[in-house]
């Protein structure tokens, strides 16, 4: 909570990294920043960020969003300083673009809102299909459905969006049947190269196999993304199991043989799922 006469917290936020930046008193690191050396720093709130939603850690979201929020704020100052943009003109394009994308709550067509989520997912995405295909017109080139996947996305999720946005014009496999099917070709051409030991040419089809099997996860409905960091912390929480109980006995994996850290790592498994140990 503020006092009557504290100035409200976005204000307070603005203000400090004004003083952060000032180039007489302000703070060397903060002074020393681009928008290329935040970027990493951006990425990672944004993951932890997530994190937190996972854990369903609530006082840890509110600092990580509040972390990101900095994020924001300290690339709005950079930008002020250039003379491009300011904090302000951010708030303002977002909510603009929200009254756009919303115009059966903000506009005339009320009366024909989608009824639903998905009637409003479609009806969101069709808006931003007009407003790619109206910015390719006026830069005087062709329309791609591809147009505004970033390409800085991370791969899992590029992938992804690269197979929802061609699936929409019907460049997608009939089932989930056939995409299995795809995935067992793909695999098949990455056993045929492993024999030739060409390394740029593992790669390709390595990367072919990792994008069908997010083709097949889209086709399930399943986020390739919230899958695999699933699979990452089982995959932690299991090989600490198997650290501890090695430690147990005074030993670590590199003085255990593999036969050993398998079978507790089996026990882990039972043990996640209520069997027997």
């Amino acid at each position: 909570m503020t006092s009557p006469s504290s100035p409200p917290p976005i204000d307070r936020l603005l203000a400090l990294m004004a003083r952060l930046r000032d180039p007489l008193r302000g703070c060397p690191w903060d002074r020393a920043q681009t928008f290329a050396s935040l970027a990493p720093h951006t990425l990672e709130e944004a993951y932890e960020v997530v994190d937190a939603i996972e854990r369903g850690a609530r006082s840890d979201l509110r600092d990580e969003l509040g972390d990101l929020l900095l994020q924001v704020v300290f690339h709005a100052r950079l930008a002020e300083e250039e003379g491009a943009f300011d904090f302000d003109a951010v708030a303002t394009a977002i909510a603009d673009k929200l009254e756009h994308r919303h115009p059966h709550i903000f506009g005339e067509s009320s009366l024909s809102a989608p009824t639903d989520a998905a009637a409003q997912t479609t009806a969101w995405e069709e808006g931003k299909a007009r407003d790619r295909q109206a910015q390719a017109a006026a830069e005087g080139r062709v329309a791609s459905v591809l147009d505004g996947v970033t390409a800085t996305l991370p791969a899992l999720a590029r992938a992804h969006k690269l197979g929802t946005r061609v699936a929409r014009v019907g460049f997608d496999w009939p089932d989930i049947g056939a995409v299995v099917e795809k995935l067992h070709e793909e695999l098949g051409e990455l056993q045929e190269e492993l024999a030739g030991r060409d390394q740029e040419r593992i790669i390709e089809e390595m990367g072919d196999l990792l994008f069908v099997v997010v083709q097949l996860a889209r086709s399930l409905d399943v986020d390739s993304e919230t899958a695999l960091r699933r699979a990452n912390a089982k995959f932690d929480r299991r090989f600490r199991h198997v650290e501890s109980r090695l430690a147990e006995s005074g030993r670590g994996p590199a003085d255990s043989t593999l036969e050993e850290m398998e079978e507790l790592w089996r026990d882990a498994k039972r043990r996640e799922r209520g069997e027997p140990t």
